[in-house]
């Protein structure tokens, strides 16, 4: 995601009361609601069913179920054994998204600085184990330079938002170097590397870094070479993200111009799994990519 914005200090925001019931729904809330919904409907449940369950009114269920409200964990538990759930992870997945529904981030009360989508990437980004990037046209966010994404934010934003909106990237980056349960793999096409506009100077510095980076524990980098067979030429960006404690991948999010879409169906999420082991195939191993990034850069500077 390429547009976060930046507000009060963490510590601020760490006096703020816990998320209000009127606050919702939230990413984490529509999330667990959706999961409970699928769990429901593979049980063949209805609202008033459940409702029964746990002793309580149906809209309390659609509530839950539609992230309006969340749900008490001696419920969940009654409602993850009436569903047959017996996987040990997964559960404690369900019971940790449902405590931190509530949870105040520190990207939390950025009031307009923030829309709507953006605070749900965020979230998705938090909460990731591991996050699957692809970008035809731009360097990944969490691995651009200060100047190349204040280069980018410039060119695109009100002057007046440019240096919240750094701060924010720069914020985000954090993930790769205090964060070691957090890994990063991204395929970047060689024509956003090629294409970075700029000074030799900052180009040479964002072609640097990413070699750098690729380099770290938590990153694995891989380019899409322009000689590559690939099928799918005009496909936009987007993010897989598997997060802690969930046994698989479960959402996608897609890029546009003015913002995003989280795909939650299995059989979507599915096929950009299928598009990213393509893409996997197609691109330059870690190694031989280093080496590319390494060509570019000396080329840059002749």
């Amino acid at each position: 995601m390429n547009g976060q914005a930046w507000g009060p200090c963490v510590s601020t925001v760490r006096h703020h009361a816990a998320m209000a019931q009127s606050d919702m729904p939230t990413m984490r809330s529509r999330r667990l609601g959706n999961e409970l919904r699928r769990l429901r409907l593979a049980n063949d449940l209805k609202v008033a069913e459940v409702a029964e369950i746990l002793e309580c009114g149906q809209p309390k269920i659609s509530q839950i179920e539609n992230g309006k409200r969340g749900i008490r964990q001696i419920d969940l538990t009654l409602l993850l054994d009436r569903y047959g759930v017996e996987d040990d992870q997964y559960r404690v997945g369900l019971k940790q998204l449902a405590r931190d529904i509530h949870k105040v981030d520190w990207w939390s009360y950025q009031g307009p600085l923030l829309r709507d989508t953006l605070r749900d990437y965020l979230t998705l980004e938090a909460d990731a184990e591991l996050m699957r990037s692809y970008e035809p046209a731009l360097v990944p966010g969490l691995l651009q330079t200060e100047s190349y994404m204040r280069q980018l934010f410039t060119a695109s934003v009100p002057k007046e938002r440019v240096e919240a909106l750094v701060e924010t990237r720069l914020k985000r980056k954090e993930l790769l170097e205090n964060h070691p349960d957090f890994r990063l793999r991204a395929i970047i096409d060689e024509s956003a590397l090629i294409r970075i506009a700029g000074p030799t100077a900052l180009v040479q510095e964002q072609l640097l870094h990413l070699h750098e980076a690729s380099q770290l524990p938590t990153v694995t980098l891989q380019v899409l070479p322009l000689r590559a067979k690939f099928a799918y030429s005009q496909l936009q960006p987007f993010n897989l993200f598997r997060f802690r404690g969930e046994p698989s991948i479960d959402v996608a999010w897609l890029e546009y111009l003015t913002g995003g879409t989280l795909l939650e169906q299995r059989s979507d999420v599915q096929a950009y799994a299928e598009v990213w082991d393509e893409l996997t195939a197609a691109a330059l191993s870690p190694s031989e990519s280093r080496r590319l990034i390494k060509g570019l850069t000396k080329e840059s500077a002749s």
